[in-house]
């Protein structure tokens, strides 16, 4: 009788178990409603990862979807060559600066600033540079600079010392002779 006793508890307790486990499913890295788009520009980069629009594609629609982390693995894991292009590494800045590393964030901005300067002068620039994307850059750097200067890192986490440094970067001033 205790024999079947224990049985009984041993058998009980093992299904118990294995109820409770259930099936473990993958959870995905995104949370909500994943765009179609972004799993075509996924498919795209792993099929290319030598198509510097496809990998600088991939990034910015993970920085649109508040992701940064994701798009700074997606360019740190991309070829050196698509690395140095200059629109990739436009769209890492701005992922560095989403996730908190403004200093970081304004020397990479700052050596895209350096490879289309010469646009500017008529000249050749880098690949992937043209006037909208400099003009983008000078901005940033701007902005990137005033923020380092106040002592912020992460501007999500200070966002009144971020606005300052917005509008100290974008103020202009006009001086007007008679």
């Amino acid at each position: 009788m205790a024999l079947r006793v224990y049985a009984s508890a041993v058998l009980t307790a093992v299904a118990a178990l294995w109820s409770m486990s259930g099936v473990q499913r993958e959870r995905p890295v995104l949370g909500g409603v994943v765009p179609r788009s972004l799993r075509a520009l996924e498919a795209g980069a792993a099929a290319r990862p030598d198509d510097t629009a496809a990998t600088r594609a991939l990034a910015q629609a993970y920085v649109d979807v508040g992701q940064p982390g994701l798009a700074i693995a997606v360019v740190q894991a991309a070829p050196a060559r698509v690395r140095a292009e200059s629109s990739v590494m436009h769209v890492y800045a701005r992922a560095l600066f989403d996730e908190g590393e403004s200093d970081r964030a304004l020397a990479v901005e700052r050596e895209v600033v350096a490879a289309c300067r010469p646009l500017t002068e008529g000249g050749a620039a880098a690949a992937g540079c043209d006037p909208v994307l400099l003009a983008s850059a000078l901005r940033r750097v701007d902005i990137f600079r005033e923020l380092v200067v106040l002592g912020v890192r992460d501007a999500q986490s200070h966002p009144e010392a971020a606005l300052v440094a917005y509008q100290n970067a974008t103020r202009e001033a006009r001086v007007v002779f008679e």
